[in-house]
């Protein structure tokens, strides 16, 4: 199998790397294997004077190292040796004694951007497709090819540590604003103008670059500034990963290792942590985290799903919060017409004004340039009537969570949309069924479930009933990642997926603070466990109206073991809603939290400090919860997989990642503990702990979710 091609002409060796079978380009052994024998065959080569490496696919450079081997991976030994024999081959770029040019469009990422920083010069195509970045942290892993060592000492250790602990990947522009890349081509000329600078520098031309600039020089130039750089992505850091990730840390150590002592013990330092790393707990859960988003990509949730519809109209019943944030990312990810429709002009345009901050951001952010911008503004209109609605794809209603309220517009929806388009709820709790139950055509009406704000979160549920027809489902899909969401089907239950699962966590930590347990220190200890944010913080951002709803929702479903904490009512009463409102456990001022409003603990009618509970029985209440509720779900077909669910969790409701969602930290704890835990809880808490059923039964017959792990 041969993955390069290469030709010689005017003393320019051209290398075009084309994976054979492969939809991207990798670094796979034979690949390494290859590229070695073709940098001897150069070395020797007294009549080649310069060399351009260039890329046969559509849109890879070369997308990294090929995760399958790294997966393959058992023992610490084997990934020293796999990341060794990576770092001796991009080596022999630099030691070549003759120019490399790198010519970039598409994806290079990881491995290949390592490969392309080991190159004499940089070209990338102005194009959307180009994408360049050093994401080894987000699988836990580092750069360690030596992308620790090359990046700092080409643009300074600030800017290369803003990628490497963060795992950026940036657009081509970024990337050359950053001196990642030297040039910057249209894909036309890409071939053209590496072979151009290819002749230049091997006539003895090399570009002049900054280094960083001079703000970095006077700072990083000198031991005391650059001690204090690292001092400060040290904080970071740490406040950032909770100890929870080593990854990011240890990049930051191979990047200090390395300018300390020389890249040579930097390499070393690198391949030493990555093979630590690479066999570590949080790194497989990290990796699988990868494949099951992947798989999702590839999935439609229906079997043998049709060939989605196309989607370039929008419509968007409800111009609030939600229905704004759906219309501004629909406009900036999926580049669709966007229609909002609301009751009043006023409603309407500030649901416009919010939809285009969104677009505003994407500008203000170098994402998309000034053009664009105001082809983008002028794609979003909206009105009281219903008109435009006629010739819309898809409309997605986004209204108050009232039945009724829902039921009065989808029925002038039927009445005004054509016959092929599809009717969505944004609902967060209310069954898709009694929503459709008063249309004609249920089959085309299905859930997109959003989660707030909707520009930053990366989760849709599509909601199908047993009356969703495939069609349907698998447009709203394809729509759905167009907008640049992971996406997950669940079936048609109240609370679906997330909110269901979520709920007994938010009403354990209502109970929790009703007994005595402080705000605050509720809060620190689940983020000290792994969540992005504590409970009670989370129930403010959420909003304690929308809230109480849902919980309601649940319990009048579900029973007692969902039935929400009596002192919400009260605080909802007294018109504190949350972050939205200016307070609810908290105070807010112009949008930021001012600390615990003490006066909510008379509102709950509690004590604050007055709990006994140990810290461990506040942690178990909170995480059983979810748990149990998780195997409750999974077991009646909310979701259809362990993947999904475990996915669902983590981009919805920040689940921990490096616990690999809900259902795998039940494997990793083990089913008979967990059960056990849930029992203990039971007796000192409450029937709400009972073991679901199905976790007793796979406790007896010693199964486990994911049982080829």
């Amino acid at each position: 199998m041969t993955a390069f091609t290469t030709t010689v002409a005017d003393g320019i060796a051209r290398l075009v790397l084309d994976l054979p079978h492969e939809p991207i380009n990798k670094i796979t052994r034979g690949v390494r294997e290859e590229l070695e024998q073709l940098v001897e065959e150069v070395a020797r080569d007294a009549a080649i004077r310069a060399v351009v490496l260039l890329s046969g696919k559509s849109d890879t450079f070369i997308a990294g190292a090929d995760i399958d081997e790294f997966v393959a991976l058992r023992t610490r030994d084997e990934a020293y040796a796999l990341v060794k024999g990576g770092q001796a081959l991009i080596n022999r770029l630099p030691a070549l004694g003759k120019p490399v040019v790198a010519a970039i469009h598409g994806a290079c990422l990881g491995g290949g951007l390592e490969a392309a920083l080991a190159c004499t010069y940089r070209l990338a195509t102005e194009h959307d497709k180009t994408k360049i970045g050093l994401p080894e942290v987000q699988l836990g892993i580092i750069p360690a090819a030596g992308g620790c060592q090359r990046l700092p000492r080409l643009i300074g250790i600030q800017a290369a540590l803003d990628i490497i602990l963060a795992g950026k990947t940036l657009p081509a522009k970024s990337a050359f604003r950053r001196g990642i890349v030297d040039e910057l081509v249209h894909p036309a000329v890409l071939e053209r103008e590496a072979m151009r600078a290819a002749r230049q520098l091997a006539g003895g031309w090399r570009p002049a670059r900054p280094g960083g600039g001079v703000k970095a020089a006077l700072l990083e130039k000198n031991p005391a500034g650059r001690a204090l750089v690292f001092a400060l992505a040290r904080k970071q850091v740490r406040a950032k990963t909770g100890g929870h990730y080593p990854a990011p840390l240890t990049a930051l150590q191979a990047v200090e290792h390395g300018l300390r002592y020389g890249v040579d013990a930097g390499l070393d330092f690198e391949a030493a942590s990555f093979a630590d790393l690479a066999v570590g707990d949080v790194s497989r859960e990290l990796v699988r985290i990868f494949f099951a988003t992947t798989a999702l990509k590839k999935d439609f949730g229906v079997a043998d799903a049709p060939e989605p519809r196309p989607v370039e109209r929008l419509g968007v019943a409800g111009a609030g919060f939600m229905g704004a944030g759906i219309g501004g990312t629909a406009v900036t990810q999926a580049g669709v017409d966007v229609r909002l429709r609301d009751t009043s002009l006023t409603a309407v345009g500030k649901g416009l004004a919010a939809a285009r901050r969104i677009v505003d951001d994407r500008l203000k952010r170098r994402r998309i340039s000034k053009y664009e911008h105001r082809r983008l503004t002028a794609q979003l209109s909206g009105g009281t009537g219903w008109a435009g609605f006629r010739r819309a794809d898809l409309v997605i209603e986004a209204v108050f969570e009232d039945l009724d309220v829902k039921h009065a517009v989808f029925r002038e929806l039927e009445a005004e949309v054509g016959e092929e388009c599809i009717l969505a709820s944004n609902t967060s709790t209310i069954p898709i069924e009694r929503i459709s139950a008063v249309l004609s055509r249920p089959e085309r009406v299905l859930g997109m479930h959003f989660f707030s704000p909707v520009e930053k979160m990366p989760l849709l549920e599509v909601i199908v009933t047993g009356q969703t027809s495939p069609s349907a489902t698998a447009t709203a899909v394809a729509f759905g990642r167009r907008m640049g969401k992971t996406v997950v089907v669940v079936q048609d239950h109240p609370g679906f997926w997330v909110n269901r699962i979520l709920a007994p966590y938010l009403n354990e930590a209502g109970r929790l603070v009703a007994e005595g347990v402080e705000i605050e220190g509720l809060d620190r200890l689940m983020k000290r466990f792994g969540f992005p944010v504590g409970p009670i913080t989370l129930l403010d951002e959420i909003g304690l109206d929308v809230g109480l709803k849902a919980s309601s929702v649940l319990h009048e479903a579900f029973g007692d073991r969902m039935r929400p904490q009596e002192g919400l009512k009260a605080v909802v009463a007294a018109g504190r809603l949350g972050r939205k409102s200016g307070g609810g456990f908290y105070r807010y001022k112009k949008g930021k939290r001012r600390g615990v409003d003490e006066s909510i603990y008379a509102l709950i009618g509690t004590q604050p400090g007055s709990a006994t509970i140990a810290d461990a029985d506040v942690r178990d209440r909170l995480l059983y919860a979810m748990l149990n509720e998780a195997v409750r779900a999974l077991d009646e077909g909310v979701v259809r997989s362990p993947r999904d669910g475990d996915i669902a969790a983590i981009f919805g409701i920040g689940y921990p990642p490096f616990l690999g969602g809900p259902l795998r930290t039940l494997d990793r704890a083990g089913i008979p503990q967990a059960v056990e835990i849930l029992r203990r809880l039971t007796t000192a808490y409450g029937d709400r702990f009972t073991p679901a059923p199905r976790l007793e039964r796979m406790a007896a017959d010693g199964e486990r979710f994911y049982p080829d792990d």
